[in-house]
């Protein structure tokens, strides 16, 4: 990687004018950040989220398309003489059902405006570098693929790089996010008095039990790096009537899209075996479009490495995948980092009610801003050194041929 990427000389005045932004605006971003987690909206409802993050865009000076590509509560933010890269920020803001922000995306919206601002600044000043910033605000990341629906629309097309940031229990640049496929099941059987006439039942729910075992089985011929994990939804109405109808919902998950469809033909014969045993028909359903694998661009998280070294951050690798995201699907197109920072003490995790709790925290809005910084120093380098930006994009071609 080029020595500019680590050096803080030319570009360094910029930098600084754009720390100094941000931090102008800390408490007005942590007072966004706040109000998000307050009103945890659910996928493709986060209608205040959209309404609150457009507006503070709007009073920034951003040209701010509001329901962008006809998706209600999606939005394009958009600052530049269009001329020189086009850096996208990202955010996400839909909470969880019942536990609202246990993944902290209220924090991912606050940084997203954080680098956002301090981007803008360095564009709007004498002397500048060209580029564009934008901001792409996408719903529904927990289970609606808000950002493959933007992607479908093209919304991606004239963007040079993707960058987002994350609160997890720790600080972490290079990791595994999985690929996804989420699908629900139905058994149909039919209904007979369960004392009385049992034999004229076909049992729906004996249907749902076995594939459930016959997948448990299946886990010891998986790899290491599989993931499945299901929930019966429906088994029944009363013990006295043999169910007619049980239903299912699986995720699965594996390193990379030609893994987890090999993952779901393997499932799928688990679930084939179980109506054949009981004399059931079966129906699978997709719930949401697959995820792809995160391809963490080599040369970006360099560079969001060393900026935020420079801010204090230290960084640890695991080598365990981290969940899945819709943002895999952008990486795939563009290239792309998608970072973790701390919140909390390292003991809460993503998706309970205690991560929930560190969401909305003085330190976690701290640390939030400091990763908005980092954004956007990364946004500095490219802005300023080209030859950086064609680093980027011959390792995104290099790690895509090998994806």
């Amino acid at each position: 990687l080029n020595n500019r990427a680590f050096k803080f000389g030319m570009g360094e005045d910029w930098k600084s004018r754009a720390i100094t932004e941000i931090e102008k605006h800390s408490q007005e971003l942590s007072s966004i950040g706040e109000q998000i987690w307050r009103h945890p909206e659910l996928s493709f409802n986060e209608h205040k989220a959209h309404a609150t993050l457009s507006h503070f865009l709007e009073t920034k000076g951003f040209c701010v398309d509001r329901s962008y590509l006809g998706i209600e509560t999606a939005y394009r933010a958009t600052y530049g003489d269009k001329t020189g890269p086009n850096i996208c920020v990202i955010c996400e803001y839909d909470a969880l059902p019942d536990i609202g922000h246990a993944c902290g995306h209220n924090l991912i919206a606050e940084a997203g405006l954080a680098a956002a601002l301090g981007i803008k600044a360095v564009l709007e000043s004498d002397g500048s570098p060209q580029g564009t910033v934008t901001v792409m605000g996408t719903p529904a990341e927990e289970g609606g693929g808000g950002k493959i629906k933007l992607i479908e629309k093209s919304a991606f097309e004239k963007i040079d790089v993707a960058m987002m940031v994350h609160p997890f229990p720790f600080n972490m640049v290079r990791f595994s996010c999985l690929a996804i496929i989420c699908i629900k099941v139905t058994f149909h059987g039919k209904a007979a008095h369960a004392a009385a006439f049992p034999w004229k039942g076909v049992n729906a729910l004996d249907a749902a039990v076995i594939a459930y075992n016959n997948i448990s089985l299946l886990r010891q011929q998986m790899k290491p790096t599989w993931r499945v994990h299901g929930i019966i939804t429906d088994g029944g109405c009363k013990p006295n009537v043999i169910p007619e109808l049980a239903r299912m919902e699986y995720y699965l998950r594996a390193p990379t899209k030609g893994e987890v469809e090999v993952l779901y033909s393997k499932v799928m014969a688990c679930f084939d075996a179980a109506a054949k045993a009981t004399g059931c028909d079966f129906e699978v359903a997709e719930t949401f479009p697959l995820y792809e694998d995160v391809i963490s661009n080599p040369v970006l998280s360099d560079l969001f490495e060393t900026n935020s070294n420079h801010l204090g951050m230290v960084f640890t690798e695991i080598p365990q995948p981290c969940g899945s995201t819709d943002m895999g699907n952008v990486s795939h197109i563009v290239p792309s980092i998608h970072p973790f920072y701390c919140v909390g003490d390292g003991s809460q995790i993503n998706h309970t009610r205690e991560f929930t709790s560190v969401t909305n925290t003085p330190a976690a809005h701290s640390n939030t801003v400091i990763a908005g910084k980092a954004m956007a120093m990364t946004a500095i380098d490219l802005l300023t050194a080209p030859e950086l930006l064609d680093q980027v994009k011959v390792a995104f071609h290099s790690s895509h041929a090998r994806s």
